[in-house]
């Protein structure tokens, strides 16, 4: 539970502040859609290797398996569509990158059918040096959307904590891990980051006050305001998903306790009349409900309750511990961790039939949280003694790692996308 795990931030190894991540790929999808994906023309100019990231990007997704068609093709011309389907090919991305006279990049790219013989559209963006991987997730996006009927995701934004030294720092990067930015550095503790629905600000806990109090910051301009420093401890906020409030655990009137309050401060309303620890509070996408974890049963167990305060029941019964709920954009899943003969294991539930999966085989995972279009979970982990970040496809089949170099990360939350 966020608000009783606050031992686990102060173990972060150092993470050195511009450390980069790279994106490994493993396990192979049910089906996967083939796609030809030709080198940009002019790639090989460009600051950043387009082609490169768009590939990252889809195979994360697991919906994916690229082939390299080589050099030569851009979005320019109809390609021999025949020919790449008897490749093996269900599609082609072809594109280029060419440097403009003012020092922008413009970047076109084609999507083409080679099953269907059609000409599946386009985009061309004309961008900063910095705004390359921005403008090469949104060929992801658009690749994915078309070819699934799904939102893509790949231009979203995903925060995390990390510790260098006796510096901790909230971070803000690509949905990849890449160009990350330092939204906040403290020498205190700073943990349970979540993103506000409108993807501009992030409420997280700080104990730069010798005891742990709710900021909300706004990622753009950097300033922030303090929303709860109530007696006791304040911690794990989450936001309504009309965003004008937020759930969080206080301790202001003895014990760990659920309470509402709006998003720009105020007093808070508390949630149920408990004698046990209820934290770790979650809105349904309705926000007509809220998910949390309590040990009113004898062990931390996963609970819902409507958003009034009525009527709480226990989610979860298999296994003895279950901590860090999450629930999908769509409604349908419900992400948790579960202490399984001592590990800590990501699993996945069928919030309609109940159905429960285990789909990792680590034993650290932490703080799990789905992206925008409910197909991928991001989590914290430990591999090879290091902490890490991961995402996985639901069925647990595909999994990337986003590694820093350096150091270990912790505490992500995966944000929506921005409108």
């Amino acid at each position: 539970m966020k608000n009783l795990l606050i031992s686990c931030v102060l173990g972060f190894a150092a993470l050195g502040a511009q450390a980069q991540f790279r994106v490994e790929v493993s396990g192979v999808g049910m089906t996967q859609i083939p796609i030809a994906l030709s080198a940009l023309r002019g790639d090989e100019q460009s600051p950043q290797k387009m082609a490169s990231i768009v590939q990252a990007d889809l195979e994360r997704s697991g919906q994916f398996k690229i082939l390299d068609t080589g050099a030569g093709l851009d979005e320019s011309s109809r390609p021999d569509l025949a020919g790449i389907r008897q490749r093996g090919a269900d599609a082609l991305i072809a594109g280029s990158v060419t440097r403009l006279a003012d020092g922008r990049f413009d970047v076109r790219f084609r999507l083409w059918d080679s099953v269907r013989n059609q000409d599946l559209g386009g985009q061309s963006h004309a961008v900063l040096a910095g705004d390359l991987r921005l403008a090469a997730h949104r060929i992801a996006d658009f690749v994915y959307e078309r070819l699934t009927g799904d939102k893509g995701v790949f231009s979203t934004r995903i925060s995390y904590v990390t510790k260098a030294g006796s510096s901790y720092n909230l971070w803000v990067a690509d949905a990849d891990g890449e160009n990350a930015q330092s939204a906040l550095s403290s020498p205190e503790p700073i943990i349970s980051p979540s993103w506000a629905p409108n993807g501009n600000q992030l409420a997280y806990v700080s104990f730069e006050a010798r005891k742990p109090v709710v900021y909300v910051h706004d990622v753009a301009s950097g300033r922030r305001r303090l929303v709860a420093s109530f007696k006791g401890s304040n911690s794990a906020p989450t936001w309504s998903p009309d965003g004008r409030s937020i759930a969080l655990t206080l301790s202001r009137d003895g014990g760990s306790q659920l309470y509402v309050m709006d998003a720009n401060g105020g007093e808070p309303k508390r949630l149920m009349q408990s004698s046990a620890i209820d934290t770790e509070p979650v809105y349904t996408p309705d926000g007509r409900t809220i998910y949390f974890v309590s040990d009113r049963g004898g062990s931390p167990q996963i609970y819902r309750v409507s958003a009034s305060g009525a009527n709480a029941e226990r989610v979860t019964f298999s296994g003895s511990y279950n901590i860090s709920p999450a629930l999908s954009p769509d409604g349908k899943w419900l992400a948790y961790v579960s202490r399984v003969n001592g590990a800590f294991k990501l699993h996945v539930m069928d919030i309609a039939t109940g159905n429960v999966s285990a789909i990792t085989e680590t034993t650290a995972d932490e703080n799990p949280s789905f992206s925008p279009n409910s197909r991928l979970v991001i989590y914290a982990t430990l591999l090879q003694g290091r902490e890490a970040l991961m995402t996985t496809t639901l069925d647990g089949r595909i999994k990337a790692r986003l590694a820093g170099q350096s150091g270990d990360i912790r505490e992500p939350d995966w944000g929506p996308v921005q409108k």
